[in-house]
């Protein structure tokens, strides 16, 4: 009796100190400006909102990826974005393959991975 006690206080205690750290719930794409340059490489400024709680979990990296799931560019962030959200990055220089008009901007947090809102944009 005694054991199944001392197991169901571990279970709530774990379940406690993992609760916070899910609480930011996925990063979410809630928008995406994409300009082709003259050279055909194109800049996509990306906005994500998620709730950064500090460095063990925020939204660490956006990317674009083909319509198939082939990623063509990633957008790696360094640090949390506690106090500033949404936040707006850039990334410029991308070759998109030739043919392809449509791509997939999705983001990725250090506790949920993938999962948040996506974005399907039409290319300029």
């Amino acid at each position: 009796m005694i054991k199944v006690r001392i197991i169901h206080i571990f279970v709530l205690l774990l379940a406690v100190m993992t609760a916070g750290s899910c609480y930011a719930g996925e990063a979410d794409v809630v928008a995406v400006e994409v300009k082709k340059s003259t050279n055909g490489q194109f800049q996509f400024d990306v906005t994500i909102r998620h709730n950064d709680e500090g460095w063990n979990h925020y939204a660490d990296n956006w990317e674009i990826l083909s319509l198939d799931g082939k990623i063509l560019a990633v957008r790696v962030l360094h640090h949390p974005h506690v106090n500033e959200q949404p936040f707006t990055r850039s990334l410029s220089g991308v070759t998109i393959p030739v043919g392809i008009e449509k791509v997939v901007v999705r983001s990725h947090d250090l506790i949920h991975g993938y999962g948040g809102k996506e974005i399907e944009v039409l290319l300029p």
